[in-house]
């Protein structure tokens, strides 16, 4: 069994589809880690969650985007922050399958976002969130909500991987944990440090030991799947080009 890390969804089925098939992924013998954001942004968020539920080894981390559908399930809430962020494209998705009397669809995606996590880690001490957490604290001791929109983590990798490279030194800046997978904070805006300032990247991006594997692609980026043990990745194509009629996130 292969262990494999993917981004930040966001609808983007076709782009899902394309990280499976050329990372060669075995649904029924490797283990998936989503680090969340399957909804809002692309119009494929349900076919999404039912290629999901197709695999045996799946963990799913819970993100800022899943929780609002989360909440519209259990509640029927639709805040402005959401329908504003590319939820209006999920939203009338779950409304069209309620439309078509698809219930059971629903029921399942509601079920995996109950039982999701907001961290996971593995037996080689790596952990996974979607945002970040405070790591003075035990993961445990961490707020959900917290976990799900933190960018500290990443922000303080950035600064302390540019203070070291300065230097020629090699850095772990969280001593706990072996090594930190995170999305949430795309790469393609907030990238990696060049020539003493931050340059974007379209490439999962390693600094300390954090790895953050949100490209963009919700947004007109790529969405990246890694295998965790030898760090090779693969990518979808630019996401805006498999759905042109659409404007993601």
């Amino acid at each position: 069994m292969k262990t494999f890390c993917i981004g930040d969804i966001h609808g983007g089925y076709k782009s899902f589809i394309q990280c499976l098939e050329r990372s060669g992924f075995d649904k029924k013998r490797d283990k998936l880690i989503c680090l969340g954001d399957v909804a809002d942004g692309w119009s494929e968020v349900p076919e999404v969650f039912d290629e999901l539920l197709t695999i045996d080894n799946l963990v799913y981390i819970i993100g800022n985007h899943d929780y609002w559908l989360l909440d519209y399930f259990n509640t029927a809430s639709r805040p402005h922050i959401w329908t504003s962020q590319g939820g209006k494209s999920t939203l009338q998705s779950y409304e069209s399958l309620k439309n078509m009397m698809e219930f059971n669809r629903i029921d399942a995606h509601h079920k995996l976002l109950r039982n999701s996590y907001y961290h996971y880690k593995d037996d080689n001490n790596r952990v996974f969130v979607h945002g970040g957490f405070n790591w003075h604290k035990s993961l445990e001791e961490n707020y959900g909500k917290d976990i799900m929109w933190d960018r500290n983590m990443y922000f303080t990798a950035l600064y302390w991987q540019f203070q070291h490279d300065e230097r020629g030194e090699k850095l772990n800046t969280f001593k706990d944990y072996n090594e930190i997978f995170v999305g949430h904070t795309t790469t393609n805006y907030i990238g990696t440090h060049k020539f003493n300032s931050i340059v974007p990247s379209d490439k999962p991006v390693h600094v300390s030991n954090l790895w953050n594997l949100d490209q963009g692609g919700g947004h007109e980026g790529k969405l990246t799947i890694m295998d965790v043990d030898t760090k090779e990745y693969w990518q979808s194509d630019l996401v805006k080009d498999l759905y042109p009629n659409e404007k993601g996130r």
